[in-house]
């Protein structure tokens, strides 16, 4: 499912079909949580389809664009988009049975995020990007598509929530680039990557965790303010 730019041994060809549908359930999360979406502004089942596509696919094709993948992936394998469409109409019809669709969309959100952050990672690792280089591949691929999905919907992206994100998706990256300079399997580098974002991804959903934040200092006082002049 994936093309590569060098060849690699039969074990990592085997991993790459066993990706391939991991990638794929990636796009159907995410595109559920676009539907979800969808399903708070009351769209209608276009909306749906559309919003569920764009966040199941965004962040992959930013990451392919950036890469110099042509075509990008949902192009050369339009299964994608049947995923999309198909998680996207189905969320159409069950979304109203979920008590509470914020918190269905947080975590399942969460999962993408996790996944897509060691996606994005390992697809940059396949073309010999630098390392710092698949750190922010997979970053991108996680955190993107639903920056747009927050965009389009007229929601304030969990990009800009005080909990951790795109940090999680960060970390998550990390922990799969960094153990590549240790004798460790590639499917584990993968599981450490995935639960290390899923992990910081959901104690900030679940405690609030965040990071500290800019704290714009007070002005110094002008001359003669906050003197009593009685």
């Amino acid at each position: 499912m994936y093309s590569h730019a060098v060849p690699y041994p039969v074990r990592e060809a085997v991993l790459l079909d066993a990706l391939g549908i991991v990638d794929l359930a990636a796009v159907a999360v995410f595109a559920i949580t676009g539907a979800l979406v969808a399903a708070r502004r009351e769209m209608d089942l276009l909306g749906f389809i559309l919003v569920g596509t764009v966040t199941g696919i965004g962040g992959g094709t930013l990451r392919d664009l950036a890469l110099g993948v042509q075509p990008v992936f949902w192009v050369s394998s339009p299964g994608y988009l049947v995923v999309c469409i198909v998680a996207a109409g189905m969320t159409y019809w069950m979304a109203r049975f979920l008590d509470s669709r914020y918190r269905a969309l947080l975590w399942a959100d969460a999962v993408g995020l996790a996944l897509y952050s060691v996606i994005g990672a390992f697809k940059a690792e396949l073309f010999n990007a630098a390392p710092v280089v698949c750190v922010t591949m997979g970053m991108m691929t996680a955190a993107f598509g639903g920056l747009m999905r927050d965009i389009i919907c007229g929601e304030r992206s969990l990009l800009f929530n005080p909990e951790i994100y795109a940090t999680a998706a960060l970390a998550g990256s990390l922990a799969f680039v960094v153990s590549a300079g240790f004798d460790i399997p590639v499917e584990a580098r993968a599981l450490a990557g995935f639960f290390v974002a899923l992990a910081l991804r959901a104690g900030a959903i679940q405690y609030g965790w965040t990071l500290p934040k800019y704290v714009h200092p007070e002005p110094p006082p002008r001359p003669g303010e906050g003197v009593d002049r009685g």
